[in-house]
This record gives C-alpha cells, sequence and structure tokens, in this order.
C-alpha cells in the first residue's frame, strides 16, 4: 500500500511539475529552425504515419556485444539475414540495434558500409532500424571496450561480454569528445533521410551511473550534434527509470523530457505498474515507445504486456531474439555454470530457428496479425 501511495504521489507531482515546465517555454509548434526539436503537432503526425511499432532488440547470435558484431572480421551477414528472417516471421516490423563509436572509428567508410548492409537486409524482411549510439550499461565493471578479439562468452552468465560505448572515462572527460561528435555527425549526416532508419536512440540509458559514468553533459552534446544535421527521423533517448524511483536521475529525465521528438523507455514492470508508468510518461504530450521490455522470471512477458502497449498505442521493442553468445536467455545476475533456465529471461528462438516456447509464438503472431 505504501509503495503504490508513493508512485501515485510522485506520478503527480512529476506530472505537475513537467506540465507546468512546458507551459512555461516558448512555443516551437511552427517553429521552421532544424535545430529545435520537434513540435508536438510533427511528433504525433510522425507517428500517426507508423504501422504498430513493435519488434525487438538485436544483436546477432554470433555476436558477444557492439564490438563483435560490427567488426570486419565478425560481420556476419549470413546470421543477420536468416535471424531477422525470421523476425518476419512473427510480425516484427522494427528492430533497436546498438552500434559502437571505436569500430566506426577504425574506418569510418568501412563501418558505413556494413551498416547499410544491416539496414539493406532488414528492408528485404519489412523490418525498419531504432539506431543506437552510446550506452552506459555493462554487467562487468572491470571491462573497457576495445577493439580486436573480443573474450568468449562466461557460460551460465547474462550478457558477460557487453560493453560501454564510449566507456566512461571518455564520457566523464569532454577534452575527449572531438572524434564522438565527428562519429554522431558522419553516422547521422550519412543516412539522415534514410527511411530504413525509424528514429535515433542517441545515448541508451543516460540514467545509468555504471563505473562512474556522469552522462548529462555529454547528453546534451550528443543532440545538440545529431539536431545539427538535421535529420527527417526523430531523435529520442529512452527514460531507463520510473521518474522519483531510487537512482533515477531527474535532471537527466527533465533534460529527456524538454529534447527528445518521441518519448522512449525501458519498462520490465508487471503490467499493473506498467499502466501507472504510462500514466506518468503522457505528461509529456508525446508519442510513447517502449525500447525495451520482456523478462519472464520478473513478471515481464509478451503475453501480459504486449496488450498493454498494443491498447495504449505505445510501441513494444522487447529484448532479445535468438538465444547466442550474449547469454540473454539467462537472467541477470546468474552466475558462472549456471545451467539452461527452464523459464528462459530474453531470447525468442534457439539457434536453429526453434521457439523457446510454441505457444508464446502463436500469441506473439496474434498481436502482429500474422498468425
Amino acid at each position: 500500500m505504501y509503495k503504490k501511495s508513493l508512485f501515485l504521489i510522485l506520478t503527480i507531482l512529476f506530472a505537475m511539475s513537467y506540465t507546468s515546465c512546458v507551459e512555461k517555454k516558448p512555443d516551437d509548434t511552427n517553429s521552421t529552425d532544424p535545430t529545435v526539436r520537434w513540435s508536438e503537432e510533427k511528433a504525433k503526425e510522425w507517428y500517426e504515419q507508423q504501422p504498430w511499432i513493435v519488434g525487438c532488440n538485436f544483436v546477432p547470435s554470433t555476436a558477444i556485444n557492439q564490438i563483435e558484431m560490427w567488426q570486419a572480421e565478425t560481420f556476419d551477414t549470413e546470421t543477420i539475414d536468416r535471424e531477422l528472417g525470421w523476425a518476419q516471421d512473427i510480425g516484427f516490423n522494427t528492430v533497436r540495434i546498438f552500434l559502437h563509436n571505436l569500430v566506426w572509428g577504425e574506418d569510418p567508410d568501412a563501418f558505413k558500409n556494413r551498416l547499410n548492409k544491416v539496414l539493406g537486409i532488414a528492408e528485404k524482411h519489412g523490418i525498419k532500424v531504432i539506431i543506437t549510439f552510446f550506452t552506459n550499461g555493462t554487467f562487468d565493471d572491470s571491462k573497457i571496450p576495445q577493439l580486436g578479439e573480443q573474450a568468449p562468452p562466461i557460460p551460465g552468465v547474462h550478457n558477460s561480454g557487453w560493453v560501454q560505448s564510449p566507456g566512461s572515462e571518455i564520457v566523464n572527460d569532454p577534452s575527449k569528445w572531438a572524434p564522438l561528435e565527428k562519429y554522431i555527425k558522419d553516422i547521422v549526416g550519412s543516412f539522415k533521410d534514410d527511411k530504413r532508419v525509424l528514429f535515433w536512440s542517441l545515448y541508451n540509458e543516460p540514467e545509468n551511473p555504471r563505473r562512474g559514468a556522469y552522462s548529462l553533459p555529454l547528453l546534451r552534446k550528443v543532440f545538440e550534434w545529431a539536431r545539427s544535421m538535421n535529420p527527417s527521423q526523430p531523435l529520442t533517448s529512452p527514460i531507463w527509470k520510473i521518474p522519483g524511483e531510487d537512482r533515477t536521475a531527474l535532471d537527466i529525465v527533465s533534460f529527456l523530457g524538454e529534447n527528445c521528438d518521441i518519448i522512449t523507455f525501458h519498462n520490465y514492470h508487471k503490467p499493473e505498474i506498467t499502466q501507472k508508468y504510462i500514466q506518468l510518461l503522457r505528461a509529456f504530450r508525446r508519442p510513447l515507445v517502449c525500447t525495451e521490455y520482456m523478462g519472464r522470471t520478473i513478471g515481464s512477458t509478451f503475453e501480459n504486456t504486449m496488450p498493454v502497449f498494443k491498447s495504449e498505442n505505445i510501441g513494444a521493442i522487447s529484448f532479445g531474439l535468438v538465444a547466442g553468445k550474449a547469454n540473454f536467455h539467462y537472467p541477470w545476475g546468474s552466475e558462472e555454470g549456471a545451467p539452461e533456465p527452464e523459464v528462459w529471461f530474453h531470447d525468442i528462438f534457439r539457434k536453429d530457428g526453434s521457439a523457446y516456447s510454441n505457444e508464446e509464438i502463436e500469441f506473439i503472431k496474434s498481436m502482429t496479425g500474422t498468425d
């Protein structure tokens, strides 16, 4: 009862304070300046032109992290093509992918060529792509991102090889940001009118303080750099935690509320909390897309969450597709040597294309209209 009351109070206070802030800002509805964020009307018009956005975060099963996905030596178009075909089969029309600045820095043109190939494969399968640049999230605080051969997966451990981009040492040091500006401007500028790109997710989990990262100063610059390219696709960055919860960086949430064209968020809650979270996010008065959800053992499933998002006209991007080197099917915090869980955490398919749950597949198809 106490938690429910506290959540309600936080929701009301946040909505009131945010609405007040918005009402005091200059009206940008009729602005023609490409360097300011989209008006509410433009964002809503864009969203109305989309089908229900439904899909998953995608890392091919042969890659342990973003670097391995994109490096020339391990770039695996055959697997990407096959696995995106399975996503198409269940009616997914969107995937969210993660880039890494180090791979771009090694050879920008070759990197863009690989990205173009992935966009082409996705288009072949009727799928649009959400592109993510930076992320603070990592499950091993000792890992510093580096090029070359990546460490093999630790058996039984969820996401043992994921790395930050660009890394907290760079996030916290503005003197090292010049290459990041070139990176953002090059990629956004190269694909700013590409209809295969659904939107730009500039910074994943900027509130996440792993390895001491404090993201707000860099986050401000990333939006500025991307916005200066005048992309035809909206800019966003996901809210990681319910505003007011422990570890929520309200300064970052406030920045996102004032600068995102559309509001994206992460949600691994049970349906009753999800509904309250949605009520809070409606205060932003912008289209909503959940870019991470679905952890079966903590109460977030396709069966109990997809209907909520569909009925509320909220985009639904689950986490994981094919169980592979990243071990997304193991739960957060799983220990080395753990056996395959009876109930998977993320992921939908095994590497041979067979389903984790045929009943779940049929449910997904019923929601996407492909049954």
